[in-house]
């Protein structure tokens, strides 16, 4: 039993890291590296934020 669990372990992690690379690759071939290290979330909440004193 303890072997069975242990291919299945290893069968997940190889498919996990398959699908992080397959994810790796569209998100590079789709996106520009200025998109991908933009701070777009932060001015967004910045411009939405009121600040009362």
């Amino acid at each position: 039993m303890w072997v069975a669990l242990s291919y299945a372990s290893w069968g997940i992690s190889i498919v996990l890291a398959l699908w992080m690379l397959y994810d790796w690759f569209k998100v590079d071939t789709t996106y520009t590296e200025d998109v991908l290290t933009s701070s777009r979330e932060g001015e967004l909440e910045a411009v939405s934020e009121k600040h009362r004193i």
